[in-house]
């Protein structure tokens, strides 16, 4: 449980423009997200005491914080990857519990496809050699070749089969189908996936993520801040944050991700199970991504998680259960961390706004609850965040 006895909510989140955009700078980025996301609330920009950003310069949330006028008195830097921004809303939500903060934004902006167009190489594209790192670098361990030999694994152990992870990119194009904000739409096939240029055994292109420019802002806030925001509050019900390694030769399981710890802790917070979730935000930078979360959050039995991602069951229309609802990583947007993105879109679902792909359970209601799952580096990290319409 948090620490302190305030009650926190999403009162306010937007995306930048997103996909291709050339004329703006990251820093350009942060600042449309977060103007956006401030109007979506409601709030006055002085009302906000806490700042969260990484991935922006050497001193991130001073220096985003300048650009953007505030004077933040409480500041999380935490950069874990593509979990950053799970771990920071449990970071935010707690100092707000506690009353070291009343009202916290996150911002995120990034010219990642812009930077690869131009040759540019920026600090979030290349991992360097230092460190640990150093002594896997010769042998070839680029980023999406971890990935590819943790996938390797999977399918080695539990007979998953490529075709099973090729799903995954089928289901999510067809999400980003119904999402007109997604920067690919028309559909693929299982055969189009299979049939694409090799990347790294056994990812071909479409297993893999876009890379695109944008950028997202959410502003938490606590419970006495609601009843004065324009949009219904989404309440953060449990949060879990785990590291797992860096070196893969540290890495115990490849079949294992650190969403097995975060995600057991988020559930165990918020006091419910995988079972009573209405769809789920995941980080997909590849389809093996979204499979090994989907079992170790609880979806479904270890090793299981190719029969489970079978036969639609991913899809917004007709999925039993939704996941990446806003077509994802995959076929949406990924602009280098994409984690602040899995909340933007879980917060407009659960608040009836995610219009032409909204998910409805029976009857037409709305979902109640969603989880959102950050994964980061090669499985270094993960963060989990669980949500709910209704205050806890």
């Amino acid at each position: 449980m948090r620490t302190g006895s305030r009650k926190v909510a999403i009162v306010g989140v937007s995306l930048s423009d997103c996909g291709r955009v050339d004329d703006a700078t990251a820093y350009a980025l942060h600042a449309q997200a977060a103007r956006r996301a401030l109007t979506d609330a409601g709030l006055e920009r002085s009302l906000v005491d806490g700042f969260a950003s990484a991935g922006t310069g050497t001193l991130a949330p001073i220096e985003v914080a300048e650009y953007l006028g505030l004077r933040p008195t409480w500041v999380d830097s935490t950069s874990v990857g593509g979990s950053t921004w799970e771990v920071m809303a449990a970071h935010a939500a707690d100092a707000i519990a506690a009353g070291h903060a009343n009202a916290v934004l996150l911002a995120y902006g990034s010219t990642a496809r812009a930077d690869v167009k131009s040759g540019r190489r920026t600090g979030n594209l290349s991992f360097g050699s230092r460190g640990p790192l150093q002594f896997e670098v010769p042998y070839g361990h680029t980023l999406i070749a971890k990935y590819a030999m943790a996938a390797r694994r999977h399918m080695l152990e539990h007979g998953t089969t490529i075709e099973q992870l090729a799903e995954v990119a089928v289901q999510a194009r067809a999400n980003a189908a119904l999402n007109p904000e997604a920067m690919f739409r028309d559909p693929v096939t299982v055969d189009d996936v299979l049939s694409g240029p090799m990347i790294a055994d056994p990812f071909t292109k479409l297993h893999c993520c876009l890379r695109s420019d944008g950028g997202a802002a959410v502003l938490l806030a606590a419970e006495d801040y609601v009843t004065d925001c324009r949009t219904a509050p989404v309440w953060i019900l449990g949060t879990g944050e785990h590291v797992s390694h860096s070196a893969m030769s540290e890495w115990a399981d490849f079949t294992v991700s650190p969403a097995a710890v975060s995600g057991r802790l988020a559930f165990e917070r918020a006091g419910v199970g995988p079972g009573e979730i209405d769809f789920a935000e995941i980080y997909d930078a590849f389809t093996y991504m979204t499979l090994v979360t989907l079992e170790d959050l609880g979806f479904c039995g270890k090793g299981e998680g190719g029969a489970f991602v079978e036969k639609g069951r991913l899809r917004v229309e007709g999925g039993e259960l939704p996941v990446n609802t806003d077509g994802g990583g995959l076929s949406a947007q990924h602009p280098g961390m994409r984690g602040l993105f899995l909340l933007v879109e879980a917060v407009r679902q659960l608040r009836g706004e995610a219009e032409g792909r909204q998910v409805r359970k029976d009857g037409g209601r709305l979902p109640e609850l969603a989880v959102a799952s950050g994964t980061g580096g090669w499985f270094c990290s993960s963060g989990t965040v669980v949500l709910g319409r209704t205050r806890p």
